[in-house]
């Protein structure tokens, strides 16, 4: 398979660090998302892949030990999700990082365009891809010759993560995002709570000088029942919502000291969120006195109802219905049904 040409001037320095949080996950999925990393056209000394074991029952360093000349394997006391990735990124030395949950894997033909974007002179700070979550994957070709794959963005005219975010709407989960680890600056996930990614990457995003958005679907998301975003009960339910509403209003804070810009980008992320939290409301609870209680919530807080924008389609036609107690009704009616037939 080709190598990626190493395009830094310390040859030590790997390309691209992969950062895999490992919490009680089937160490088969785990040897798979490895696998996955090592199948790419990246040298030895282009990639990190380090492994941070955030307190599972059992170690699988015993299953890694085949790999122990290609791995870094660090073990810590469970603190989450996030805290897991904080201590990959301090750990992590590459020039660019990339997030991996140890139960998905990537999908490595459709990765190369990802790294054909590293091989140009003038590399963006952020490549974004797309993921898919059917088994039954796409066939793709092999990749020969990946100076010449289509759809590869002219990197003169790429926008800035905020000129991106001012017209689309963007993943929330950190793991469909190559970056500079350079960006950072003092940029963490918040530990212990749900959803730190709805507040990871539109601050990531905003960092970005230049973003190229591949659409190659290159990563492999596995549905598990067991999962943190899959899991069921009351406690859980309200735990996620409320996690979700701290996010919305710490964003809506952060907005309100950003140049004009990247304000603007970040109101309309912090609209598609509120959207995205009533509807959640809705279909995780179906109680009609929480949704109300959560609406009054962010009427007192500016966020209600939500900014007349014309974002997309849904969004009009969900600001409207939403922004009255007889539209709400009606979405309290409509959308368990709609839900149903997905």
């Amino acid at each position: 398979m080709q190598t990626l040409p190493n395009n830094t001037k310390d040859s030590q320095t790997p390309l691209i660090s992969f950062i895999l949080p490992y919490y009680n996950v089937p160490v088969s999925m785990l040897n798979e998302c490895i696998e996955s990393i090592r199948a790419l056209s990246l040298g030895k000394e282009e990639r990190e892949i380090i492994i941070i074991d955030d307190g599972s029952d059992e170690s699988p360093i015993n299953s890694l030990e085949h790999l122990a000349d290609e791995i870094i394997y660090i073990r810590q006391s469970n603190a989450g999700l996030g805290a897991a990735r904080n201590r990959g990124m301090q750990v992590a030395s590459g020039q660019y990082l990339q997030f991996i949950d140890s139960d998905d894997r990537l999908l490595p033909d459709a990765y190369e365009q990802c790294l054909a974007m590293l091989r140009k002179a003038d590399t963006p700070d952020l490549i974004m891809f797309n993921f898919i979550s059917s088994e039954n994957l796409p066939h793709l070709p092999n990749l020969q010759n990946l100076q010449n794959l289509p759809n590869l963005p002219n990197l003169p005219n790429l926008p800035t993560g905020a000129e991106y975010m001012l017209r689309h709407n963007i993943h929330a989960t950190a793991c469909c995002y190559i970056f500079r680890r350079a960006i950072l600056g003092g940029l963490l996930f918040t530990p212990g709570i749900y959803h730190e990614d709805e507040e990871f990457t539109p601050q990531l995003l905003l960092r970005a000088e230049s973003v190229a958005d591949t659409g190659a679907q290159a990563y492999f998301y596995r549905k598990r029942t067991d999962s943190i975003t899959t899991g069921t009960g009351i406690r859980k339910t309200v735990k996620r919502l409320e996690d979700t509403r701290k996010v919305i209003a710490k964003l809506s804070l952060t907005a309100d000291t950003m140049p004009p810009i990247e304000r603007q980008a970040m109101q309309r992320r912090v609209a598609q969120l509120t959207m995205d939290y009533i509807y959640g409301i809705i279909i995780q609870t179906g109680n009609r006195h929480y949704l109300e209680r959560k609406v009054d919530y962010l009427r007192r807080n500016g966020l209600f109802p939500l900014p007349n924008r014309q974002y997309t389609m849904k969004y009009r036609w969900f600001r409207r219905l939403s922004s009255t107690y007889a539209g709400r009704t009606l979405l309290m009616r409509i959308l368990p049904l709609m839900n149903k037939e997905r």
